[in-house]
């Protein structure tokens, strides 16, 4: 279904605050559900915990309703270019 790299993306955008699920549902076609099950899949027991508890601990920002007026970007500032889905190359 999702190649490595696409996996990783995932992870990726997960991990970052900024980024909304409905980015994650719009890039790849991942529930909230469905991101956090392939997050417990591919992340070791810790990390996920460690992982649930930002997104659960009031991280508004993970939640394109609750997120403030002045967060549109679906990207950080410090990610790299992303054409099609793809990290662009070094």
């Amino acid at each position: 279904m999702f190649t490595t790299d696409d996996i990783d993306r995932v992870i990726q955008m997960a991990w970052e605050d900024k980024t909304p699920f409905s980015a994650i549902k719009h890039q790849f076609g991942l529930s909230e559900s469905d991101v956090k099950k392939l997050m417990k899949k591919e992340l070791r027991y810790k990390s996920y915990v460690l992982w649930r508890k930002r997104v659960n601990s009031g991280k508004s920002s993970k939640h394109e309703m609750k997120r403030s007026s002045e967060m549109n970007k679906f990207k950080s500032n410090h990610q790299r270019i992303i054409t099609l889905n793809k990290i662009s190359k070094r």
